[in-house]
C-alpha cells in the first residue's frame, strides 16, 4: 500500500463514528462520581485542587470502562493512585528542568513497555503520564501537591466505591462473552445448511474462555447460568460442522441433506434462545417447532453412521446448553475445559425441561450397539483468574520478556519516549506557554501499531479542534463562573463516557472541552488555552507520525514468522486428534484441548498481525498478499479437517488404529520443520507424512480417519504451494505445466 494510500484510509478511520450500543447508566454514574469530587475538592480546597483531583476521578472512570475481566473498582482505584504518585513525583522535579525531562523519559519508556501487559493496563499507564503532564502545573507548594495527589487517590476511591455501590449490569460483560459465544454458533449453524464447508471465527469462543476465569471472590458470586455453559458450546462448534460436511457421509443433494438442513436450522434456533436467556438473566424459551425436529422418528432411518452419531451428540448438547442457560446447572456440570464425554450423570433434562434418560454412547462403527457410559471424570475446580495484586508480578514479566532488541513493545516505548522529550523541549522553547500539549498530544496518540498511531493523531486533532471551537462558544457566550465551568465540564466528561466506545473523533472532542471547561474553573482565561492548545496539538500529532515514519515497527517483514508459529501450533492439535485414535485408552482429550488453544491462540495473532500489515504503507518482504492468503486458507482447512475428525473422539475401550500413532509422529515432526523452513524463506516439504499415508493403506483399519489423514496431507500440500511463488517453467504450447500434488483446493478432496 501506498503512503497517500495509508494516510487516506487511517483518517477516514480516525474520523469515523461508529454506531455501538451505548451505555447511559454507566456513563451518569462515572459522571455522578467526578462530580463528587469537584465539589468536595471546591468546599475543602479551592478551585486549583478541584481541577487536578478532577483529572484523577476522571481517569479512574475512563479506566473502568476498558474491556477487561478484572474487577473494575480495582481498575479506579489503581488508576487515581498511579497518577497520584506520577504528579508528585513530576511536581518534586520540575522546577529543575533537566531532572523533570529525565523523569518525563523514564516514566514514559515504562508506559510504553506497560504495552506487553495488556491493552488495558498500557492505556492507562500511558494516560497517567499525559495527564500528569498537565497536573504538576497546578500546586504550589510541595504540601499542595501532596494534597492534590491525595484527592486523585480519593476520586478513585470515589469512583470505585459507586461502582460497588450502584453496579450496572454486575456480570453483563460475562453474560454478553458467553451470548456472543453461543450466536455465534447459531450463526454458523445457518451459514453451514448452504454451504457445508463454512467457515468459523473461534474469536467469540475465545472471549468467553477469557470471560469465564474468574478470581475465587467472583466464583462465589458468580450466576449459575454462566457455569459450564461455554464448555458444552465448545463441544457444539465440531458436532455441527461434522453433521454439515459431506465427507463425514450425508451426500450434497437427497433426504439425508434436506434433514441436516432441518436439524441446523432447529440448533440455530434454540442456540440463539439459548444466548438471549443468557445475555438477559432470563429463562430459556425454546420454540416447540425446533424442538419437534430432535425428535422426529424417522431421523434413525434417513442418517445412519456419523450422522447419526453427529445428530444424537447435537441433540444431548443442546440439552446441556439449555439446562445450563436456564439458570440450573446440572448436579455435576463438568469443568468448563473438560474433555468431551467427561459427562458425571447419566441422565438430563430435556431442552423443555422434562426428564429423559440420556443415549448410551455407541460404537463409531456399528449405531445401535449399546455400551456402558463412560467413567465419570472428577469434577476439575473452576477456571481461576489471579487477584488484582497478583497480576503484578506478571506484568512485570511480561514487559521484561518484551525488553530485547527488535521487539515492537521496546521500539514503541523508544518512540514514544523520544517523541515526548522532544515535544516537551519544543513546547517550553516556543513562546506559545502551555508547551506541555504538544508530549501530550503524542503520548496519547501513539500506539504500537502504524494504524492506531495515525488515526488516532488525525481524530485527536480534529476532535481539538471541534471541541475546543465549540466550547469557546460557549464560554465566550455565558461567561461562566468557577461553579458553572465545574458544572460544563462534568457534562463534557458524562457525554464522553456515554461516547466513548463510538470512536476517537468523538471522545476527543468531548475531553478537549472538558479540559477548557476544567482549566477555566481553575482560572485560566479562554484566551490563554485556545491557541496554543490547537498549535501544539498539531506539532504533538505530526511528531506522534514522524517518529513512526522515522523508527517504525512494520508487522509486514513478521508476517512469516507469525505464519510460521500457526503452522507450528496447528500441527501438534491435528497430531493430538490423531494420537486419540491411535491409543483411545489413553487420556487424550485434555492433551487436544490443550493444543487446540495453543493453534486458536497462534491463528489470533496472524489475524491480528494480517490486519496491521493490511494498512502499512510497506512493500512485501517475502510473503505477499496473495500467498498469505493462500497460506491461510490452508492451515485453515487444516484445523477443520482435525475438528471433523475431534467430533467423533473415540470412548476408552475403542479399538485402538496404530496407523494413526505412526502418522500422527510424522506430522509433529515435519510441521516443526515446515515452520522453520517458512522463517527460513524455504517451501516446506511432507516426505514424512506422505511416507506414513503411503504405510497406511497396506492395513485394514478405520475408513473414516485414514480419509481423514488424505485430507490433511492435501491442505499441507496447498500450504507449500501457497509458498512456492516461484515462476513455474512453460509447456511448449505455453501453458503452465499442472502441479502433481493432488488437487488444488482441499475443499474439493472433501467432497469427493
Amino acid at each position: 500500500m501506498s503512503w497517500r494510500r495509508a494516510l487516506k484510509d487511517t483518517a477516514r478511520s480516525g474520523i469515523t463514528v461508529e454506531r455501538k450500543r451505548l451505555e447511559p447508566l454507566i456513563a451518569v454514574r462515572g459522571a455522578a462520581g467526578l462530580a463528587i469530587v469537584i465539589a468536595l475538592s471546591l468546599w475543602l480546597f479551592g478551585p486549583a485542587a478541584a481541577a487536578s483531583s478532577a483529572f484523577g476521578a476522571f481517569q479512574a472512570a475512563i479506566a473502568t470502562f476498558q474491556r477487561s475481566w478484572r474487577p473494575r473498582p480495582e481498575l479506579a482505584i489503581a488508576s487515581g493512585t498511579s497518577l497520584a504518585v506520577s504528579t508528585f513525583l513530576g511536581y518534586l522535579t520540575i522546577s529543575k528542568e533537566p531532572l523533570f525531562l529525565a523523569l518525563l523519559v523514564v516514566w514514559t519508556f515504562a508506559a510504553g513497555m506497560s504495552w506487553a501487559a495488556g491493552p488495558t493496563i498500557g492505556l492507562i499507564a500511558s494516560s497517567n503520564v499525559a495527564i500528569m503532564l498537565v497536573t504538576v502545573t497546578l500546586p504550589t507548594s510541595v504540601a499542595q501537591a501532596a494534597g492534590h495527589a491525595a484527592m486523585m487517590i480519593v476520586g478513585g476511591l470515589v469512583q470505585a466505591a459507586l461502582i460497588v455501590l450502584f453496579p450496572v449490569r454486575r456480570w453483563g460483560a460475562h453474560r454478553d462473552a458467553l451470548a456472543d459465544a453461543l450466536a455465534a454458533e447459531a450463526d454458523y449453524a445457518r451459514r453451514l445448511r448452504h454451504d457445508p464447508v463454512a467457515s468459523f471465527d473461534p474469536q467469540p469462543l475465545m472471549e468467553a474462555r477469557n470471560a469465564a476465569a474468574v478470581t475465587p471472590r467472583q466464583a462465589r458470586r458468580r450466576p449459575a447460568e454462566l457455569h459450564g455453559a461455554r464448555g458444552i458450546a465448545e463441544r457444539i462448534r465440531p458436532v455441527l460442522a461434522s453433521l454439515a460436511d459431506p465427507a463425514m457421509g450425508v451426500p450434497a443433494k437427497g433426504p439425508a441433506r434436506d434433514r441436516v438442513r432441518e436439524l441446523l436450522a432447529s440448533a440455530a434456533t434454540l442456540l440463539d434462545a439459548a444466548a438471549h436467556a443468557i445475555r438477559h438473566g432470563e429463562p430459556v424459551a425454546a420454540p416447540p417447532a425446533a424442538l419437534a425436529t430432535f425428535r422426529t422418528p424417522d431421523t434413525g432411518s434417513i442418517l445412519t453412521g456419523a450422522p447419526y452419531r453427529a445428530m444424537t451428540r447435537l441433540n444431548t448438547l443442546l440439552q446441556d446448553v439449555a439446562e445450563t442457560a436456564g439458570g440450573t446447572p446440572q448436579k455435576d456440570t463438568p469443568h468448563e475445559d473438560a474433555p468431551p464425554g467427561a459427562r458425571g450423570t447419566a441422565h438430563s433434562a430435556d431442552i423443555d425441561g422434562r426428564s429423559t434418560p440420556r443415549p448410551a454412547p455407541t460404537d463409531p462403527g456399528a449405531r445401535g450397539t449399546a455400551r456402558s457410559a463412560p467413567t465419570p471424570h472428577p469434577r476439575p475446580t473452576t477456571r481461576t483468574r489471579p487477584t488484582f495484586l497478583a497480576l503484578i508480578p506478571k506484568a512485570l514479566k511480561a514487559m521484561r520478556s518484551e525488553l530485547r532488541r527488535g521487539s515492537p513493545i521496546t521500539r514503541h516505548a523508544t518512540r514514544v519516549s523520544a517523541v515526548a522529550a522532544t515535544g516537551y523541549i519544543l513546547g517550553t522553547w516556543l513562546p506559545l506557554g502551555h508547551g506541555y500539549w504538544a508530549p501530550l498530544t503524542s503520548v496519547m496518540v501513539m500506539r504500537p501499531d502504524f494504524s492506531q498511531t495515525y488515526s488516532r493523531a488525525v481524530a485527536r486533532l480534529a476532535g481539538t479542534v471541534i471541541g475546543v471551537a465549540v466550547a469557546t462558544g460557549v464560554v465566550q457566550a455565558a461567561t461562566p463562573g468557577t461553579l458553572q465551568s465545574g458544572t460544563l465540564a462534568v457534562a463534557s466528561a458524562a457525554l464522553m463516557y456515554l461516547l466513548m466506545r463510538t470512536g476517537q473523533f468523538a471522545t476527543q472532542a468531548c475531553i478537549a472541552a472538558y479540559v477548557v471547561f476544567l482549566l477555566g474553573m481553575g482560572g485560566e482565561e479562554w484566551t490563554q488555552t485556545v491557541p496554543e492548545r490547537v498549535l501544539l496539538t498539531l506539532m504533538g500529532g505530526f511528531l506522534a507520525m514522524l517518529a513512526y515514519a522515522v523508527y517504525p515497527a512494520w508487522e509486514t517483514p513478521r508476517l512469516r514468522t507469525r505464519l510460521a508459529d500457526w503452522l507450528a501450533a496447528q500441527g501438534p492439535y491435528v497430531a493430538a486428534v490423531f494420537g486419540a485414535y491411535a491409543d483411545p485408552s489413553a487420556s487424550n482429550a485434555p492433551d487436544v484441548r490443550e493444543a487446540l488453544l495453543t493453534a486458536r491462540t497462534a491463528r489470533a495473532t496472524w489475524h491480528a498481525a494480517v490486519a496491521r500489515a493490511t494498512a502499512e504503507p510497506v512493500r512485501h518482504r517475502g510473503l505477499s498478499r496473495t500467498a498469505a492468503d493462500d497460506a491461510e486458507d490452508a492451515l485453515a482447512q487444516l484445523g477443520r479437517v482435525a475438528m471433523l475428525l475431534e467430533a467423533h473422539l473415540p470412548e476408552r475401550g475403542a479399538t485402538p488404529v496404530p496407523p494413526a500413532a505412526r502418522f500422527a509422529d510424522a506430522l509433529r515432526e515435519s510441521t516443526h520443520k515446515g515452520a522453520k523452513a517458512i522463517r527460513e524463506r524455504r517451501v516446506p516439504t511432507w516426505d514424512a507424512v506422505r511416507e506414513a499415508l503411503e504405510a497406511w493403506e497396506t492395513e485394514d483399519t478405520d475408513k473414516v480417519v485414514r480419509n481423514t489423514a488424505t485430507l490433511v496431507l492435501d491442505t499441507l500440500t496447498e500450504l507449500s504451494e501457497a509458498l512456492d511463488t516461484a515462476v513455474p517453467p512453460m509447456t511448449l504450447d505455453g501453458t503452465a505445466p499442472e502441479k502433481p500434488n493432488g488437487p488444488r483446493n482441499p475443499k474439493d478432496s472433501a467432497t469427493r
